[in-house]
C-alpha cells in the first residue's frame, strides 16, 4: 500500500503490483475460484490507487503541468470508466460467462491508462515541478491510501473538496465490510 519515495515512484510501483496480480488471475484456468480473490485484490488496490491520486495527482497536475486541466481531465474519465468495470465486476464470479469479458476489459482499461500516465503524465509532472514537490505528494500519495475505500464507488465524487470529504468514510465503511467478509486476506 505504501512503498516510500516520490509520488511517481509510489504510483508506478502500484502499477507494478496491479500488473503481477494481472497475471496470477491469467495464469488460472478460466472459472477458478482464486480468479476472484486476485479479482478483489486488484479491485482493493485499484480504488485505492485511484482515489490518491484525485485527491493529490490530478490537482497537481491541473496546477503545475501546462495543459493540466485537460489531462486530468481525460484521466479521471479513463477512472471513471474502470470504475464501471470494477462495480460490475464485483458483482459476477468466475464462472459466469462476464467475468472473463469484465476482466479482459479492465485489464485493457487499466494497460493503457498505466502507459499513458508512465510515459506522458509522469515526465510532464517531473519537468514541471521540484523533487520536494514530488516527494511532498508521494506522503500525501501514502497516506491517502490508507484511509480510501476499498470498493469501487462509481457515484462518489472524483475531485476536491467532494472526495476528500466522502472518501475516508467510504474506506472505513469498506474496511469494516471486508473484515467481517475475509474480503482482500492474502
Amino acid at each position: 500500500m505504501g512503498h516510500g519515495g516520490n509520488v511517481i515512484d509510489e504510483l508506478t510501483t502500484d502499477h507494478r503490483e496491479v500488473e503481477e496480480l494481472f497475471g496470477r488471475i491469467d495464469a488460472l484456468p478460466k472459472g477458478d475460484g482464486e480468479r476472484k480473490h486476485y479479482a478483489d485484490e486488484v479491485t482493493i488496490e485499484l480504488v485505492r490507487h485511484s482515489v490518491a491520486e484525485e485527491e493529490y495527482l490530478y490537482p497537481a497536475v491541473r496546477k503545475y503541468v501546462p495543459g493540466g486541466d485537460s489531462i486530468a481531465d481525460k484521466e479521471l474519465e479513463d477512472h471513471a470508466k474502470a470504475e464501471r468495470i470494477l462495480k460490475d465486476l464485483e458483482r459476477s464470479e468466475p464462472g459466469d460467462a462476464d467475468f472473463d469479458r469484465l476482466m479482459s476489459q479492465l485489464m485493457d482499461e487499466i494497460r493503457a491508462h498505466v502507459a499513458d500516465e508512465e510515459q506522458n503524465l509522469f515526465p510532464a509532472l517531473r519537468a514541471s515541478t521540484t523533487p520536494d514537490i514530488l516527494d511532498e505528494l508521494g506522503e500525501k500519495v501514502r497516506r491517502a491510501k490508507k484511509s480510501a475505500p476499498t470498493r469501487p464507488h462509481p457515484s462518489a465524487p472524483d475531485t476536491p473538496p467532494g472526495n476528500k470529504l466522502l472518501g475516508p468514510a467510504a474506506g472505513m465503511v469498506d474496511r469494516m465490510r471486508d473484515a467481517l467478509s475475509g474480503r482482500g486476506r492474502s
